[in-house]
């Protein structure tokens, strides 16, 4: 794994605020991991008491990115991914899924969070045909996150981008957008954008999401199908388009989704 000057065990644990709730952490412990804390459980389990839904949720997002990035590492022939917002480490990262079909694949992995951080030169290892790496970037500044990817990406060559859960942390939606559109638009065609994000739709999410924003910890946003599909414009959807995550070319032994939807997806190509 190559690193850069904000490299992974650069920076201390003195930066992580175990005073209030983090959504990286709570993610990783709706998922069963082990990277969270007491002020994370609490958070989490009073939003999971309002929405049990959660953690289906968690799991749903993160199977939703597997088949995503097997289907562009395969079928459509990407060897480079830029993964924003990535969290914490757990099984299956994108990485790890990528390089089962290439092993040359080269993946860059971006956060802020500095436990995340602490973590991923321990966990975000390569195979040794490919590359991987992890830059300590913020989703609001594009352009920073394109030039530190560019030490490990060739931007010239088509680049999958992926964006799974994080689009919610913008407040604004037209900034969201432009965020994407400038991330987008910095690639060659034959890029692909895959993405997946809450509806403000579903009653026990939307309620259990507003009292978390009132915990304390980093506001989330939910959005409604119509501008959760606009995130796709100007792109070239795959089949099924925007649908909900788990009726995303789900696996033959996947029993059909049930229920309110929870969250939408897509895989998109840029022409």
């Amino acid at each position: 794994m190559t690193q850069d000057s904000s490299a992974p065990g650069t920076q201390t644990a003195e930066k992580i605020d175990t005073s209030v709730p983090h959504s990286a952490r709570i993610w990783n412990y709706w998922l069963g991991g082990k990277d969270n804390y007491p002020v994370d459980h609490q958070a989490g389990d009073a939003f999971h008491e309002i929405f049990p839904g959660i953690t289906d949720l968690a799991r749903d997002s993160r199977a939703f990115l597997g088949r995503a990035v097997r289907h562009l590492a395969g079928e459509a022939g990407i060897r480079q991914f830029l993964d924003i917002g990535t969290g914490l480490p757990t099984a299956d990262n994108t990485h790890e899924i990528a390089q089962r079909v290439a092993p040359d694949a080269r993946i860059v992995y971006v956060d802020n969070d500095p436990l995340v951080l602490t973590h991923a030169a321990a966990l975000l290892t390569s195979a040794p045909e490919g590359v991987t790496d992890y830059i300590d970037a913020d989703l609001h500044d594009p352009a920073a996150v394109l030039r530190e990817a560019a030490r490990t990406l060739d931007l010239s060559r088509p680049v999958a981008l992926t964006l799974m859960q994080v689009s919610g942390h913008i407040a604004d939606y037209d900034e969201a957008r432009a965020i994407v559109r400038a991330l987008m638009g910095a690639l060659p065609p034959g890029s692909w954008f895959a993405f997946n994000d809450s509806v403000d739709t579903n009653k026990g999410n939307a309620e259990a999401t507003r009292l978390y924003n009132e915990s304390g910890a980093a506001p989330y946003y939910l959005r409604s199908p119509q501008e959760l599909a606009g995130f796709f414009d100007g792109l070239e959807l795959l089949a099924p388009g925007v649908v909900p995550i788990t009726d995303w070319r789900p696996d033959p032994d996947t029993a059909p989704g049930v229920g309110d939807v929870i969250a939408l997806g897509g895989v998109a190509r840029k022409l």
